[in-house]
């Protein structure tokens, strides 16, 4: 879940709601950065899963008693994260074993440096199954897949610039993650590496260089309970019974 803190209550968003803004993101990259993939569709459906072992966890959110607020996607313990990613992993595979293989590498990057015993025992469980995916595939091209993985990644990282900063932030306020704008680890593509984004109002990103084909809009669904509710009541009761509120945000080139 992504937290985001209030006064009197927090914004949580489910991580498969995140997810699917990066979905819709990648359908509309332009086309000359799709050139090299073959896999084309394969990669938008794993950004739109990406998250997809998340949801029993969201839908019933975890209290975080050091901090006093719901765990995030961040700060969840890790050991309980090894078995929603490999649950997520597994459920894209039963639909498409290259969108599965860029998530188990997703997911396998984040924990590789662990020293936990769960982690790494997490980190070799994928490295078989991405060899064993890759052994069932004809027409496999490391070059590509990490293309591909850099797709995956810019989209994820957009995703969480609209979810976890305040719509209209200014940059000054925006999440440390952001503050020096927006980067991804590409040495595969000609995908831009870097970028500069802000909020222009509540209802407009824009960003430079700008890689879609068009300016397009997108739906961010969410949750506000209430800490006093909280208080009273728990939060699985308060999360479960609040309704679902959504958003409606344009992505815009910065040089219109």
């Amino acid at each position: 879940m992504i937290i985001r803190e209030q006064n009197e209550h927090f914004t949580c968003i489910a991580q498969v709601d995140h997810a699917f803004l990066s979905g819709e993101m990648l359908k509309h990259l332009n086309t000359v950065y799709f050139e090299h993939a073959p896999y084309k569709d394969s990669v938008i459906y794993a950004a739109y899963q990406h998250d997809c072992g998340w949801d029993a966890f969201d839908r019933q959110p975890f209290w975080n008693d050091q901090k006093d607020l719901p765990y995030s996607f961040i700060d969840f313990p890790p050991i309980p994260k090894t078995v929603l990613y490999t649950h997520g992993i597994q459920q894209v595979q039963k639909k498409d074993s290259y969108a599965a293989l860029l998530c188990s590498e997703h997911y396998k990057r984040f924990l590789v440096n662990s020293s936990l015993p769960e982690a790494k025992t997490f980190v070799q469980q994928e490295a078989e199954r991405q060899e064993w995916l890759i052994s069932q595939m004809e027409h496999f091209n490391q070059d590509r897949f990490e293309m591909d993985y850099t797709l995956l990644q810019f989209s994820d990282n957009l995703s969480l610039f609209v979810c976890m900063n305040e719509p209209g932030a200014a940059d000054k306020d925006l999440h440390p993650f952001f503050k020096e704008g927006l980067s991804v680890s590409n040495t595969a593509t000609a995908l831009p590496s870097d970028y500069s984004i802000s909020w222009t109002d509540t209802k407009t990103v824009t960003m430079d260089p700008f890689p879609f084909s068009s300016d397009f809009s997108i739906t961010l669904t969410y949750k506000n309970i209430s800490k006093k509710s909280i208080q009273q009541q728990g939060i699985i009761d308060v999360y479960e019974h609040a309704p679902v509120l959504s958003q409606t945000i344009w992505i815009k080139s910065r040089n219109e």
